[in-house]
């Protein structure tokens, strides 16, 4: 496969970008070689600057859920554009994103706009804290929610330790305000929360874990940890950033059954323009500005195009239950023919899946939390996403990352996922 003009621009990219890219995992650091520079999109494909074409199973880390270029959303976004791009004041599109958002989402009853997932996470955080007049939060070790401070904590060496810095930049007290606990581990979250009686704020996680790879929550888990914030008084929050709209209509809240207090949500809701949103239970959005005293604001908040994207994304997923259906039935299908393969070839490794979220895990320990995640075989995974890569299917390049499925895959699309897998293992596996 030639990609040389992706690899003379990951060149060129590095003499004026750190790293040459905008987000470190595109920088394929974690599976060697140059990373694919990407030209355009349509339905399951993407194509690069070489003219490869490759199905895909990123779509953007989640929202392109009808998958590249949907004509619906690209017609919106054309329509929208024709009243300029922002205006930096109230629009009805707005008011218009927000009922709905209401309306899908079993826990939110206020939200509030803003430009990325970063940015919802970091606000929900402010505004639990300043609701409940405490300092310190607890997170959860492998889940991720952008790089605002006090998500870049590494956890300490017990269960009742502070953490420490985990980027340069961050400091020692933002770190003594940051608690970790193991993802699906409610003693060490009791443990926590009985060493800091009274001081604990909110506890945020992703109720299902993409950023560690796809992991799911434990039985009983979510519930537990909803139990420990009602009698703590711990604002609790869902990061739904990635699983928001995906897992079903009211995201992973509506698919287990549990309401938290707050949820942060991004990506889907600008049907893939940068967007993002924090809502919740009215008591505590009415603390934030300009109707309480906690500040936030952005420019660009609500902004018109992303509104226009967002709405018509949302309200197809809502008016047409039948994505979901098709979306479930795609992900059955991949898992249990990559299932059928390692068995075929005597392998165990371990695959974990939702709906239209899976990743194959290099282990053949069960993936619970990150200390399992991360037994996977790095080097193998490098090679096997390589193999993927030279047969045409493009993935996330890193171990610790969940796939996501798009409507627009059909199952011709599926069994050529298949056959490719199975082809690669082969190689891989020598």
């Amino acid at each position: 496969m030639n990609i040389s003009t992706s690899q003379a621009l990951f060149e060129k990219a590095q003499h004026f970008i750190p790293g040459g890219v905008n987000s470190p995992v595109r920088a394929f650091r974690a599976v060697g070689g140059s990373p694919i520079f990407i030209k355009s999109a349509k339905g399951p494909y993407v194509y690069d600057e070489d003219d490869n074409e490759y199905i895909e199973l990123i779509n953007s880390w989640g929202p392109m859920i009808l998958g590249h270029g949907n004509e619906l959303i690209q017609k919106a976004v054309s329509d929208a554009i024709q009243h300029s791009f922002s205006f930096g004041a109230p629009t009805r599109r707005e008011v218009e994103m927000a009922e709905l958002i209401t309306t899908m989402v079993p826990s939110i009853e206020k939200v509030r706009m803003v430009n990325s997932g970063t940015e919802a996470t970091m606000s929900a955080i402010r505004v639990a804290r300043g609701f409940t007049g405490r300092d310190k939060i607890i997170k959860f070790e492998g889940c991720y929610h952008g790089h605002g401070d006090s998500f870049l904590i590494a956890a300490g060496s017990g269960a009742v330790t502070f953490g420490t810095p985990d980027s340069p930049g961050v400091t020692k007290g933002v770190a003594n305000d940051t608690l970790t606990a193991p993802y699906n581990d409610l003693a060490a979250v009791q443990k926590l929360v009985d060493a800091n009686k009274g001081h604990i704020a909110a506890l945020i996680l992703e109720p299902v874990v993409g950023n560690m790879g796809c992991v799911l929550p434990a039985e009983g888990f979510l519930e537990g940890l909803r139990k420990i914030c009602d009698e703590e008084g711990i604002v609790f929050i869902f990061d739904e950033v990635m699983t928001g709209f995906r897992l079903s209509k009211g995201g992973a809240q509506e698919r287990f059954g549990i309401k938290p207090d707050l949820t942060t949500l991004g990506k889907i809701i600008g049907g893939g323009m940068p967007v993002g949103a924090y809502g919740g239970k009215a008591e505590i959005m009415n603390w934030v500005s300009p109707l309480g005293p906690v500040y936030q604001a952005g420019t660009l908040s609500g902004n018109p195009i992303a509104m226009a994207a967002g709405l018509t994304m949302l309200n197809y997923l809502n008016e047409h239950p039948e994505v979901y259906t098709k979306l479930e039935l795609s992900g059955h299908k991949l898992v249990n023919g990559f299932t059928n393969s390692m068995k075929k070839l005597g392998l165990n490794y371990t695959i974990n899946s939702i709906g239209s979220m899976y990743t194959l895990f290099f282990t053949d320990q069960a993936v619970t939390d990150f200390p399992s995640a991360k037994s996977s075989n790095l080097p193998l995974f490098g090679k096997y996403f390589h193999a993927m890569l030279d047969r045409g299917i493009y993935m996330g390049p890193s171990q610790f990352e969940s796939m996501f499925l798009s409507t627009a895959l059909e199952d011709s699309h599926i069994d050529r996922i298949i056959e490719a897998n199975e082809e690669s293992l082969k190689e891989v596996i020598g």
